[in-house]
């Protein structure tokens, strides 16, 4: 990054693949512990940063709906899943 950044603010969406890293599920403390060092720098430049989470590493809910799981269920579980993440 330059001396002034470009935007003073910035929205960024983290993907529950994102939290995973290299992993098969959950969430990889070296992958949070790099996505942390980047959001880390764009603060000390000065950036302001909005941060949305979501849960498809530990629960998709349209696929679930496909296998049998009635529809409102599984979006609920799925938004379950993004809200453990964002603790």
């Amino acid at each position: 990054m330059g001396d002034t950044p470009r935007y003073k603010r910035v929205l960024v969406k983290l993907s529950g693949e994102w939290l995973m890293g290299s992993g098969r599920y959950c969430i990889d403390p070296e992958a949070v512990d790099r996505i942390c060092l980047q959001l880390k720098r764009l603060k000390d430049a000065g950036v302001e940063i909005g941060l949305v989470v979501g849960g498809g590493n530990i629960f998709r809910g349209l696929a679930a709906s496909k296998s049998g799981l009635a529809r409102v269920t599984a979006d609920n579980m799925g938004m379950l899943a993004t809200v453990i993440n964002a603790l």
